[in-house]
């Protein structure tokens, strides 16, 4: 485990993988998703506003619709299901699983109440035949999924577990309802309540055999002067939360501190940006994630060759949100042995988080849908 230390932010933390073939290195070997089978068009959400807002709120975002839980469906049954789903294109079997980790932000088991204790881990490991696994719950925003995977790299780098899960089930729609029954204007800081989706994602963490390529790195910085950005609070006016969002803010700050940090994770993979094939990059707005794209490239004077944009038909699904990208991609084939493929999480806190890893032979796994 090595400290690295950015221009911007005060302390860089990056964990890296062994060459390749080494018996300590790691990959993700397999990712699930369990998404709600109702959609909401943008449209429909901003006409069921209480007041007038004239906010064109799909151009500014390029959100077309998200899925939203319906009746039975909660944080839950999205995370037991996405695991699952992982397990179906995984070599390995639930009993394989020494640790499972749930980074959801909300932990519904019901409608609206909360299950922390006992976390909700345990209720996903009972659920997919894991009685063995330790299990515990940690959130860390929107990089919660991402956060997981690290610690569960660093738990099999040190030789305490060989296989591992991470779960997420986001119900959020709740927020965007009670944004829409409060927001008058673009400049609400409710706006950004209104991209939000339901998702659940899972992913399973191995040592890697000799020679299959894997995670090249992995790390995480916080700039916590910049906590306020983005709070929550209980709702006032229905049931679940209601988030406050200084969204131009957030997103100024992340954009200029997060160019010298990938320049940095770059550097530390030994490889330059263009070598990329994949940046899968948090999905907030397509406008602020194209900025985001100019900056690494006035920053480093190169672009990866695709940068993955699903808002489109997800929107922003929180901790969730890398690995339902990754997860289309796979699906769709577009992905392919060989590639390259860099995760870019960015959570209130400020929580920034990269991992560099390799497309392997997971992709033999997906697509024979399509």
């Amino acid at each position: 485990m090595s400290e690295i230390r950015g221009e911007q932010p005060d302390h860089w933390l990056a964990l890296k993988s062994p060459g390749s073939g080494g018996s300590s290195g790691c990959r993700i070997e397999s990712v699930g998703v369990k998404l709600p089978s109702r959609r909401l068009t943008t449209r429909d959400l901003m006409g069921r506003t209480s007041h007038r807002t004239r906010i064109q709120l799909e151009r500014l975002t390029g959100i077309h619709e998200r899925h939203v839980v319906g009746p039975g469906e909660n944080s839950f049954t999205l995370a037991a299901g996405a695991a699952r789903d992982c397990l179906a294109h995984s070599q390995r079997q639930a009993s394989d699983i020494e640790m499972l980790i749930n980074t959801s932000i909300t932990r519904s088991r019901g409608r609206s109440s909360q299950s922390f204790e006992p976390p909700l881990s345990l209720y996903v490991k009972q659920a997919i035949g894991a009685p063995q696994a330790v299990n515990f719950d940690l959130s860390n925003a929107c990089a919660g999924m991402l956060t997981g995977v690290f610690i569960l790299q660093d738990c099999i780098t040190r030789g305490e577990i060989s296989c591992g899960m991470v779960v997420s089930g986001e119900y959020i729609s709740h927020l965007s309802w009670n944004a829409a029954r409060q927001i008058r204007s673009l400049f609400s800081k409710q706006l950004a309540s209104l991209t939000l989706g339901d998702a659940g994602a899972a992913v399973i963490v191995e040592r890697a055999p000799d020679g299959v390529a894997g995670i090249d790195v992995i790390g995480f910085t916080t700039l916590a002067g910049h906590s306020r950005l983005c709070l929550a609070f209980p709702s006032t006016v229905g049931p679940g939360a209601q988030m406050y969002t200084k969204s131009r803010t957030l997103q100024k700050v992340a954009i200029e501190d997060m160019a010298p940090l990938v320049a940095e994770v770059i550097g530390e993979a030994g490889i330059d940006l263009a070598d990329i094939d994949y940046l899968i990059p948090h999905q907030t707005s397509a406008r602020a994630i194209r900025q985001g794209t100019e900056a690494f490239a006035r920053r480093l004077g190169a672009t990866p060759k695709h940068v993955v944009v699903n808002l489109e038909e997800y929107g922003n699904t929180s901790s969730t949100t890398l690995f339902v990208a990754l997860h289309k991609y796979l699906e769709e084939q577009r992905i392919q042995k060989g590639d390259r493929v860099m995760l870019l999480a960015l959570a209130s806190g400020i929580e920034i988080g990269m991992a560099i890893l390799t497309i392997d032979s997971q992709v033999e796994h997906y697509g024979r849908t399509h």
